[in-house]
């Protein structure tokens, strides 16, 4: 069976993975598989769990918060904010789910700060305005 190589590449860390067989993942079309041979293709990943396989052995899986994928000349590359990999889809799917849960939270966080400095900028805006322009 032919095989490729698959590199995950995020802000912190870089995996090469060799004798990757079938690579399953999915974007904004749907989901698609990728083969030893496949041509060269570049797409963005969409938030969630991608899975591949060496050889013959169970499938692995790979959480990510999206990427942006690029296959040629048989090396896959994705390229992420960070990875979670695991043999185990429970505890992947887990892991994920808390990850984007944690991400949501410093979302709302940021944005309730960026309010509340909005609300200080038209504070002050209007006060120099009662005061005469300063």
């Amino acid at each position: 069976m032919k095989a490729f190589t698959l590199r995950l590449q995020d802000s912190t860390q870089a995996q090469e993975i060799a004798g990757v067989t079938s690579f399953v993942g999915e974007d904004v079309t749907g989901s698609f598989g990728i083969l030893a041979g496949h041509a060269r293709m570049m797409t963005v990943l969409n938030v969630g769990l991608s899975r591949f396989r060496i050889g013959e052995s169970p499938w692995q899986y790979l959480a990510m918060p999206g990427a942006v994928l690029y296959f040629h000349d048989n090396l896959l590359v994705l390229n992420t904010r960070r990875f979670l990999l695991d043999a185990d889809y429970l505890r992947i799917s887990a892991a994920l789910e808390q990850q984007l849960l944690a991400e949501e939270g410093n979302l709302q966080a940021m944005r309730e700060s960026l309010h509340r400095m909005e609300v200080q900028i038209l504070r002050r805006l209007w006060q120099t305005g009662q005061r005469g322009g300063m």
